[in-house]
């Protein structure tokens, strides 16, 4: 697959907000002209403007110069800060050696001038013919290219005719990232899948990753956008977007066969993963009427339950990665079926769910050697009956994550430390049973240890600590915060762990 559009850029975090507009322009800098469609224009306005609800107006009478007359102009309701005057008189007339663009107010809104590209004045310009970027060859521009984040990319598209066509390229595009809470993430992902299914209509068979976290007004009628038109979808991230139900999902992983990574989280209408009825109707018997997801995130999907859980189970045994972080409506129950039908679980995260007790974990130990990463974080429930379980079973388990779990004591992390010597994460804080009886047994059983936490532990001393430098020295995190021990010890494990980087909370240790 080609290169990938998707790549962070400036302070605009997980992804981009912005698609270029269908337009055209030649490369002696002639100005591009506008789609047809006015609604289609007003969406690719904003996906380069960052506004969608811009609206054109006419320029204010006193304001109609003679060398202004070929200016655009917009009503902006949350225009950029290079387009706003700090001050807003009634009438500013730009002078003609400053920038391409000035404002001014009009009925109360600000309102951005904006010059067309060069070449449309009767003046002529002072630009050079060619600027040094265009004396690239085709496909070392198209490099270039293939690093800018998404909404730097389609401004590319309204440079020239040339760098329209080389932005346009199937194969910068096979990541769309947008964002944003005011987004109107179903046009936006309309108009992009429509300019993207140009060159093999109806579909576009090189987007392989869609990731509109965080965009709330994302409905169900945008994610079927994206089924319908994206049938080598691998990856879909939706994350926050809390309009997303139940159908648009089963739409996707019913009409997307590729699907191998899935992010749901904080989606609190989503209840299951399943396939549509008429897709289970049109799979043979030998088909299962499986899902084909390998990672799956269900994080704060706050209505998802038990039968939910199993059925999530039967239709996606390839599973891999599932986190359930805070689905507070699980039981002990559900993780039965989990470990029946999901046998290649490497990674489970069940962290902040309350009714998961010690029956949980013995179901989940069934997963034996293919466990890595297992995570009970506030799991009040467990205790060492439900770890000795783990260790028994899951020899291979090199994270574990049981903060907050006061039923577990020294006992059950010695079984643990003797049974998973393969452990390089331990997060046993908040945990008011482990004292240093635990931690020798952990620091004697696990050399490789290189990660852990011990906040909280109120019954830690020196002794603990001392036996974790001789045992352990790929240690590189030790947290002692809101611990008692003695600065001599942190000396001690920090002489001996070189690279170790200790939190603590003990001004006498520096």
């Amino acid at each position: 697959m080609g290169a990938n559009n998707g790549k962070q850029c400036g302070s605009e975090g997980k992804g981009s907000s912005s698609i270029s507009s269908d337009v055209s322009s030649s490369t002696d800098h002639t100005p591009t002209k506008a789609p047809k469609n006015v609604a289609t224009s007003e969406v690719y306005d904003w996906l380069i403007n960052g506004n969608l609800h811009s609206k054109t107006v006419q320029p204010h009478t006193d304001l109609r110069r003679k060398d202004y007359s070929d200016l655009s102009m917009r009503t902006l309701s949350t225009p950029s800060p290079a387009l706003i005057l700090k001050s807003n008189p009634p009438q500013t007339v730009p002078n003609r050696h400053e920038s391409s663009s000035t404002s001014f107010t009009v009925t109360g809104e600000t309102v951005a001038l904006v010059h067309p590209p060069p070449g449309s004045r009767s003046r002529p310009s002072r630009v050079p013919p060619t600027a040094l970027i265009d004396t690239l060859p085709d496909p070392v521009l198209l490099q270039v290219l293939s690093y800018l984040c998404t909404p730097q990319l389609c401004r590319c598209a309204r440079v020239s005719r040339r760098w329209y066509n080389l932005a346009w390229d199937p194969r910068l595009w096979s990541t769309i990232r947008l964002t944003g809470e005011l987004l109107s993430a179903d046009r936006a992902l309309k108009v992009l899948t429509h300019r993207l299914c140009q060159d093999t209509p109806n579909v576009c068979l090189t987007l392989e990753t869609v990731v509109v976290s965080g965009c709330r007004r994302l409905s169900d009628r945008g994610l079927r956008v994206v089924a319908q038109c994206c049938p080598e979808l691998r990856r879909l991230e939706v994350a926050g977007c809390y309009n997303v139900s139940n159908e648009a999902v089963f739409d996707v992983v019913s009409q997307c066969p590729n699907l191998e990574h899935l992010d749901v989280s904080g989606c609190p209408k989503v209840t299951c993963i399943s396939l549509t009825e008429e897709a289970s109707l049109q799979l043979t018997p030998l088909h299962g009427q499986q899902i084909g997801l390998r990672y799956l995130d269900m994080t704060d999907c706050v209505s998802l339950e038990d039968k939910g859980l199993r059925t999530i189970a039967f239709h996606c045994p390839c599973l891999t990665h599932l986190y359930l972080r805070r689905c507070s409506r699980l039981t002990d129950e559900a993780l039965r079926q989990l470990a029946l039908h999901c046998t290649a679980l490497r990674e489970l995260s069940l962290s902040d769910c309350p009714l998961i007790g010690d029956f949980g974990l013995r179901e989940v130990a069934r997963l034996e050697g293919r466990l890595r990463y297992l995570s009970v974080a506030h799991c009040m429930r467990i205790t060492d009956v439900g770890l000795r379980y783990v260790a028994r079973y899951c020899p291979r388990l090199r994270y574990l994550n049981a903060r907050g779990c006061e039923g577990i004591t020294d006992q059950g992390l010695s079984h643990l430390a003797r049974n998973c010597s393969r452990l390089r994460s331990v997060d046993v804080g908040r945990c008011p049973l482990v004292s240093d009886i635990g931690l020798e047994v952990l620091a004697r059983c696990c050399e490789g240890l290189r990660r852990l936490s011990l906040r909280g532990c109120e019954s830690l001393t020196g002794r603990g600590l001392m036996a974790l430098a001789a045992g352990c020295p790929e240690l590189q995190l030790l947290n002692v915060q809101e611990c008692e021990v003695p600065p001599e010890a942190l000396r001690l494990v920090r002489q001996h762990c070189r690279r170790c980087v200790i939190e603590h909370t003990i001004p006498a240790f520096y």
